[in-house]
């Protein structure tokens, strides 16, 4: 499998950003280690050209002829490699060397079928979802029933104008999207891919936890009624060190700078053990406080909770999550060449946002990745991580320099879950 094709750009004019991608595109395809025609891209917009987006993805198309699928959806800021982009129309696209018969793309003019057809079996999908749609994460979740894996990767839309998906399927895809434009608002899209795709997803949390993982003992519907037995917002206050009593102020913002971690009644053993390595686990989603409920010492989440959940008051952390980063990169690159994984020096270093001493990484060895795919919360983009770009910066300094595109979301989708907060990184390598 050769390098996928990127290209990214920003300027005033939606039109010369294109030409600018696609400058970069066919520069890349003319080059030997580069794939030469691929037919899938991925194109991520942020919200400054949603207002031009069936243009824009009419202009790409032409220009791209043997590109006959697409997918994507608009951020409030999109990335490439090392650069993130909030302030101007931007847009970011990788074309993925992908044979034909080994993908699908779905949309809600031609769904992706609950059975296989045409001897396509969906192993995993790339989803992008509206967050305005109703039950959205129950979407996700069933949608990842239809997969053989029963994990999805993505996120939803995010943007202050139109929240558009694109999803155009040609040579050897579902039917259905003939008469559409390719551009869609609501419901979901993407791509499913069978199990010949080689691909690897890793989740990074973005918050801390404040102390340990306590059981829902009583709820009703989004209010968390008692917590190991004792009432929920004793058990806050107790965590925040704060109390209701004479001055508000302090406990107020307390609050409101808190969140809380939740995970499953079945979540496995090691989900809960944040308290010990200071991250959350795969199973955490997190969500906001939304209210508090002094006549019945409970605690209102920004979703519905049932007893036998588990819950961790947390915070968001920016040394946490650029260390969580780190560690995820690292996981994929000793996964993919165990024989040439870094030393503990560099990986602090790295989570520190500090350069490796011999400069970006590379994997000399094992599987080589050909593209990668990164989603990050809306609000982990800009300067959350100390200076603009520093994210992506730590991303490519652990990762190494690789084809990346990916876009800055509502919420973020991996396995079968709607997680916040998060960055869900998957990269597409070489067959094993």
């Amino acid at each position: 499998m050769k390098l996928f094709p990127t290209g990214h750009a920003t300027h005033p004019q939606w039109r010369t950003a294109a030409d600018l991608v696609l400058a970069q595109l066919r520069a890349q395809m003319a080059r030997p280690d580069y794939a030469r025609a691929p037919t899938l891209g991925i194109l991520y917009i942020n919200d400054h050209c949603a207002d031009d987006a069936q243009a824009l993805l009419d202009h790409l198309s032409a220009e791209l002829p043997g590109v006959t699928d697409w997918s994507g959806t608009v951020g409030v800021g999109v990335c490439a490699n090392n650069a993130e982009y909030f302030d101007a129309p931007a847009l970011a696209v990788m074309l993925l060397d992908i044979p034909c018969e080994q993908y699908r793309v779905f949309s809600g003019v031609a769904p992706l079928p609950r059975a296989p057809t045409s001897g396509f079996v969906a192993h995993t999908a790339l989803v992008h979802a509206d967050g305005r749609t109703p039950d959205v994460a129950e979407l996700i979740a069933e949608m990842a029933e239809r997969t053989t894996s029963g994990s999805v990767f993505g996120g939803l839309a995010a943007s202050r104008r139109a929240s558009v998906q694109f999803a155009v399927g040609g040579s050897g895809n579902l039917a259905g999207h003939g008469a559409a434009g390719g551009v869609f608002d609501g419901g979901l899209s993407g791509v499913a891919f069978d199990a010949r795709v080689p691909l690897l997803t890793r989740i990074t949390q973005g918050c801390q936890p404040l102390g340990p993982a306590r059981r829902i003992t009583a709820a009703q519907d989004n209010v968390v009624l008692a917590l190991d037995g004792e009432p929920a917002l004793d058990v806050l206050l107790r965590t925040l060190d704060v109390t209701l009593g004479g001055d508000l102020q302090p406990a107020v913002q307390r609050v409101r700078a808190t969140l809380a971690g939740l995970m499953d009644e079945h979540a496995g053993p090691g989900a809960p053990v944040a308290e010990h390595t200071g991250h959350f686990g795969t199973e955490t989603r997190v969500r906001h406080i939304v209210g508090l409920d002094g006549a019945r010492h409970g605690v209102a989440l920004a979703t519905q909770v049932q007893p036998g959940m588990r819950l961790a008051f947390c915070q968001r952390h920016p040394e946490a999550a650029r260390a969580d980063l780190v560690r995820i990169c690292t996981e994929l690159r000793e996964e993919l060449a165990p024989e040439e994984s870094e030393p503990a020096a560099f990986v602090a270093l790295a989570a520190q946002g500090a350069p490796s001493p011999s400069g970006a990484a590379t994997p000399r060895a094992g599987r080589r990745i050909a593209g990668a795919l990164y989603v990050s919360c809306s609000g982990r983009g800009g300067a959350y991580f100390g200076a603009p770009g520093a994210e992506l910066q730590t991303v490519r300094h652990a990762l190494g320099d690789v084809p990346l595109v990916g876009f800055f979301a509502g919420g973020e989708i991996a396995h079968h879950h709607l997680y916040g907060y998060t960055g869900v990184l998957t990269v597409f390598t070489e067959a094993a």
